[in-house]
């Protein structure tokens, strides 16, 4: 049987990924042009006002954007850390270890899988103006602190990388639960932590929902609150759609080099598991 791809499968793979990839270059491209070029040129004429467009954008109040950058970072990378390392305990205590109720939190874990987040922001609202939280920094950090696709992938990760005998054998030679699981467990569970990482990083990173409605004031929005605000401004200035698009193409940009960063952690586990095999 021939290991070659076939020129259908190369296609449609060829079709995906330029219908991937297809928005990021017209962001690309329209980044480079004036407010006047936008709508006037032909969609994929690349023009020179990048640099320009960019200092517009990073000069808009005072560097409001730099501001917003901050703060989806902070957001990002605060509570996707925290998150890995919710779900990273979680899941290893729900893999390793046996305890009364264990199949039905496991199973509320799935149904909150399940669950689109978008569903619980208006509570979540709720329940964070009762404490006096809501347009705080909190009010968008503590919702993305659980995750549970985060905390399933832990499990399964747990249970295939972990095994039973070395926790048991390091217990025999007097090591406690929390050595066992930070000398061993957490080193032998990264490469399923890293991707836990990513995904959450990305989606807090490409939230809006939530701090749209938990945030009210423009000192804390995230990148793509504080965007959305510049679009509504386009109608009656149509300069705005440029800054937009630019903002757009820089807040991205973040995205990438954490990609390409993080690619080699699962590359070492591919690697590893082909000579395990």
């Amino acid at each position: 049987m021939s290991n070659k791809p076939s020129i259908l499968t190369t296609g449609i793979l060829l079709i995906g990924a330029a219908y991937c990839l297809f928005p990021v270059l017209w962001v690309v491209i329209a980044s480079t042009k004036s407010s006047s070029e936008l709508f006037s040129t032909f969609t994929l004429a690349p023009s020179v006002h990048l640099f320009e467009n960019i200092g517009d954008l990073f000069a808009y109040r005072d560097g409001l954007f730099l501001r917003w950058g901050w703060n989806t970072v902070l957001y990002a990378v605060g509570g996707a850390a925290v998150s890995t390392f919710v779900s990273a305990a979680a899941g290893y205590g729900l893999a390793k270890y046996d305890f009364r109720g264990k199949q039905l939190f496991f199973s509320a874990i799935l149904a909150g899988v399940l669950l689109p987040a978008v569903i619980l922001a208006i509570p979540q609202y709720l329940l964070f103006a009762k404490i006096g939280l809501t347009d705080t920094y909190w009010a968008v950090f503590l919702p993305s602190i659980l995750s549970p696709y985060g905390i399933y992938l832990s499990r399964i990760y747990a249970g295939a990388a972990v095994p039973t005998e070395m926790i048991e054998a390091a217990r025999t030679d007097g090591a406690g639960d929390v050595r066992i699981f930070w000398q061993f467990g957490i080193p032998m569970m990264l490469p399923g932590l890293v991707t836990i990482f990513l995904f959450q990083f990305v989606g807090i990173w490409n939230n809006y929902m939530l701090p749209y409605i938990m945030l009210g004031d423009d000192g804390l929005f995230p990148i793509t609150v504080g965007l959305s605000t510049l679009l509504n401004q386009g109608s009656s200035q149509p300069a705005m759609y440029t800054t937009v698009i630019t903002g757009s193409l820089v807040a991205i940009l973040p995205l990438i080099a954490l990609f390409f960063v993080l690619q080699r952690y699962w590359q070492v586990d591919l690697a590893a598991g082909a000579t395990k095999g």
